[in-house]
């Protein structure tokens, strides 16, 4: 692909993306993410790394290849940088591409490969340009596309044998994740300065719930760090993280057997396993791509040998 012809694409893509959150159709992750980068600090991308150490089970990415598919705030690209990873990011909205760059120049070490680019995973032409990776790392991303299964389908492409397949995805809660979906439309219709508003009083029953439970239990504390050691988990931050959720539409869910049986039909293992047990918010998996045993590597140098 030439520069102008990847330049077009971006410009579609640039336009795509505007009309679609003109219509209500699509939230604006990227300004979200624009406005979480005032919090990032080194506490945070200590978190952060920590997170993607834990999840991979490795403590270095060094002499790796990773790519952070959607990359959003671009922490999580920052984290492998700091790893030792040649890190590739694209993101389909442009705010977040800017965010990324932002969190790049501020807080990335000269010299090392990291490319940031706009680029969807809707777009399988755009994705074989980039080759295959050694991680492939897509965290609460792509059931946002709008076409989460085709989605999930060209990222694997991504991936070499014996590669790593980090994916996020909002837990199937059934009639539970139907209301959910009604109240994201809902949030992305509303005028602007409503919006906070209405995720504050969506949000407002959990965290009642949650408060009550902790002080009739004479533990206070429970709650209140909830709040407070939030960034604990992911090095993320509290109310942006209820921004997205409130708001992240389009919206789609899977069980974990549906992702199970969908890798496992494209030869991946799980290596790695953390579910919602049924509540809200993403199942995380890890999955490895399987390397070709010799018997199927000859039979498919044969078969285009014949073709």
């Amino acid at each position: 692909m030439t520069n102008e012809t990847a330049d077009t694409t971006a410009s579609s893509e640039s336009s795509s993306h505007a009309s679609e959150i003109a219509a209500g159709e699509r939230f604006e992750f990227g300004e979200n993410w624009r406005r979480f980068l005032a919090s990032v600090s080194e506490e945070r991308i200590t978190t952060a790394i920590a997170s993607v150490q834990e999840l991979l089970g490795i403590t270095t990415l060094k002499g790796k290849t990773f790519v952070d598919v959607g990359c959003g705030s671009g922490l999580f690209s920052l984290a492998a940088h700091r790893m030792g990873a040649q890190v590739h990011s694209f993101d389909f909205d442009p705010a977040s591409v800017a965010c990324c760059q932002q969190l790049k120049e501020t807080y990335g070490n000269s010299g090392a490969t990291w490319k940031i680019e706009q680029g969807s995973a809707l777009d399988p032409t755009y994705l074989k340009r980039l080759g295959q990776f050694d991680v492939v790392y897509s965290w609460g991303v792509l059931h946002h596309t709008g076409e989460m299964w085709q989605a999930i389908d060209n990222v694997c492409k991504l991936t070499k044998p014996n590669s790593l397949f980090t994916i996020a995805i909002y837990n199937d809660q059934g009639s539970w994740s139907d209301r959910w979906k009604r109240i994201k439309k809902t949030y992305n219709n509303l005028p602007r300065f409503l919006r906070p508003v209405f995720a504050a009083v969506v949000t407002f029953p959990f965290d009642l719930r949650m408060a009550l439970s902790a002080f009739l239990r004479l533990k206070p504390m429970e709650y209140i760090r909830v709040w407070t050691s939030y960034e604990n988990d992911r090095g993320m931050n509290r109310w942006h993280d209820i921004i997205d959720w409130v708001g992240g539409y389009p919206f789609e869910v899977a069980k974990p057997e549906e992702m199970l049986k969908f890798f496992r039909d494209r030869d991946f293992e799980l290596t790695n396993l953390k579910t919602r047990l049924g509540s809200l918010g993403c199942n995380e998996f890890v999955f490895q791509k399987q390397a070709e045993a010799p018997a199927e590597i000859k039979l498919k140098e044969r078969t285009a040998a014949n073709e």
